[in-house]
């Protein structure tokens, strides 16, 4: 899982295509619902999917609470075209996040398969509670990622600055959002899909999640086990780790990609000419951040300069889409052979620089910080990540510093807590899992597929994308069509079902940047077809 300002949007990792959603208006088809509120569907004026329907659904705040405040929730659908005696229902999507909007998948997910399979399904695409379309959508501190931000190494004397920062981000949210932020865990979340269940008036719904929506999606499958008919968690949350230890994981899978990058870009120095060793390059890496040190590059058109902060988080992306490398190594080779800065500048326009406000971020902590306990000590963070960072400095600490807020978030601890995944009363679930995903460590997969007994694990050895399915790998992709089509599950008998190759890595090019390449504002994280998303 990772950033929401950055890299919201799994249409990255599958490369995308805008939702174009608006506001539901007058109802053109007859409201839906059998045991819960009614969805009144109208057009989306989507005119790319012009067939794409929208709707807000009324939920409670405080489900304990059922009759008191409600929030409303964007739900996007793709009705099924197939005969009514060939249909199977609705399949809920979620990208993860945690916070990232589900809009754009029904029909991005849905144009990947054959049609004849595609047809019989109603896509259901939603916004999670507090975020992006629904409302209210929770805003704390609309500037947060305005660059130039702190320096993320602590050796650069930025400690306390980002100390102070992450407490106030906290105390904001807390000050206007006091009553919404303790209702915004992954149970609040999975209950909402139970809501929306009822509201498309059906006794069981299909799922696809990936990242933190493996985590919403298991979540959902423990509390409403008699409601699952098929589900598919693709990039997998263990069960059971806390987000710290999590995230400390992640830290040593993105050095062991950025190690990656280094010795693939090594091989193509007539290219990029930043040395024939991977040892080379990442010196080449921290010359380039030093610099911007003393000399950061303006931003333009989004707002600030890029320092070493914009600068470690427009490179951090490639642990999730090595289809970024030859941009990443463009960056670093315009810069120290040619004095060049646009392709840094394009690089982080593209991929890093902030939206309009602090985006799904509150929605992240909202999660993150509540469900575990986390550590309130900085003397503990500071030693504890040291150790982490002597043999992972690539990630460590933009990563800490980015869930800094959770020392001092107001609704930590266990009391809403990540409930514990048995997987009882479950139909087979399908895991896909690649082994050197750097934002959900393989391990996550080997814990889930324990915790969820008759669950059948792909895996795709020695891959690294952060989702892995509908980049044309059919191996993968056809097991998640034929689970589609008649609920076939692969027949390995291993703790492994089957187990599918890794796609090519890149071909080394120079991205010469186009006459017209700076001039465009700052992308939609959503509808970018290089962007990435994630768990953090």
């Amino acid at each position: 899982m990772r950033r929401v300002t950055a890299l919201i949007a799994a249409v990255a990792a599958i490369g995308g295509m805008t939702a174009g959603v608006t506001p539901a208006s007058t109802s053109r088809s007859a409201p839906e619902g059998v045991g819960g509120r009614k969805l009144a569907w109208s057009s989306c004026h989507d005119t790319t999917t012009p067939a794409l329907q929208c709707a807000m659904l009324e939920v409670p705040l405080n489900y304990a609470h059922p009759n008191g405040t409600k929030i409303k929730i964007k739900v996007n659908r793709l009705p099924a075209t197939a005969p009514k005696d060939k249909r199977q229902g609705p399949i809920l999507l979620n990208p993860g996040g945690p916070g990232d909007s589900g809009l754009w998948m029904p029909g991005y997910i849905s144009g990947k398969i054959p049609h004849d399979v595609a047809s019989t399904y109603d896509w259901i695409g939603f916004d999670p509670r507090g975020t992006n379309a629904s409302a209210p959508h929770v805003t704390c501190d609309a500037h947060y990622f305005d660059g130039e931000r702190p320096d993320y190494q602590v050796g650069q004397g930025t400690s306390k600055v980002w100390l102070e920062k992450a407490a106030k981000y906290a105390a904001d949210c807390a000050a206007h959002w006091s009553r919404f932020l303790p209702h915004m865990t992954t149970v609040d979340n999975a209950r909402d899909m139970d809501s929306i269940r009822r509201a498309l008036g059906v006794q069981k719904i299909n799922f696809y999640g990936g990242s933190w929506g493996t985590s919403l999606g298991s979540t959902y499958g423990q509390l409403f086990p008699s409601h699952v008919r098929r589900m598919v968690l693709d990039s997998i949350v263990g069960p059971t780790i806390d987000w710290y230890d999590h995230n400390i994981l992640q830290d040593k899978e993105h050095q062991r990609r950025f190690d990656a990058f280094a010795a693939w870009t090594a091989k193509a120095d007539s290219v990029y000419h930043l040395g024939t060793d991977a040892a080379a390059v990442e010196k080449k890496y921290l010359r380039v951040e030093a610099a911007l040190r003393t000399d950061p590059v303006d931003a333009a058109p989004a707002p600030g300069k890029i320092g070493p902060a914009e600068f470690e988080d427009t490179f951090y992306g490639g642990g999730y889409n090595f289809l970024r490398w030859p941009r990443m190594a463009t960056v670093l080779s315009a810069y120290l052979t040619k004095n060049d800065t646009r392709p840094l500048n394009i690089a982080y326009n593209r991929y890093t620089a902030p939206g309009a406000d602090d985006g799904t971020f509150p929605a992240y902590n909202a999660v993150q910080c509540t469900e575990n306990n986390w550590p309130r000590n900085w003397e503990f963070w500071k030693r504890d990540q040291a150790k982490v960072n002597a043999s992972a400095p690539f990630y460590t600490y933009n990563n800490m510093w980015y869930n800094a807020a959770c020392m001092f978030w107001p609704y930590q601890g266990d009391q809403a807590g990540r409930l514990k995944i048995t997987g009882k009363g479950l139909p087979p679930v399908l895991l896909f899992q690649a082994t050197e995903d750097a934002a959900t460590p393989y391990p996550g997969a080997v814990a889930m597929h324990k915790a969820l007994p008759g669950s059948k694990l792909v895996v795709q050895n020695g891959g690294s994308f952060h989702e892995i399915l509908f980049h044309g790998n059919a191996c993968l992709d056809d097991t998640f069509t034929a689970y589609l089509r008649d609920g076939s599950l692969p027949t390995g008998k291993g703790f492994i079902a089957k187990t599918c190759a890794p796609e090519p890595d890149p071909t080394p090019v120079y991205v010469t940047p186009s006459s017209s390449a700076t001039k465009a504002g700052p992308a939609l994280r959503a509808t970018d077809p290089q962007a990435i998303h994630g768990t953090r």
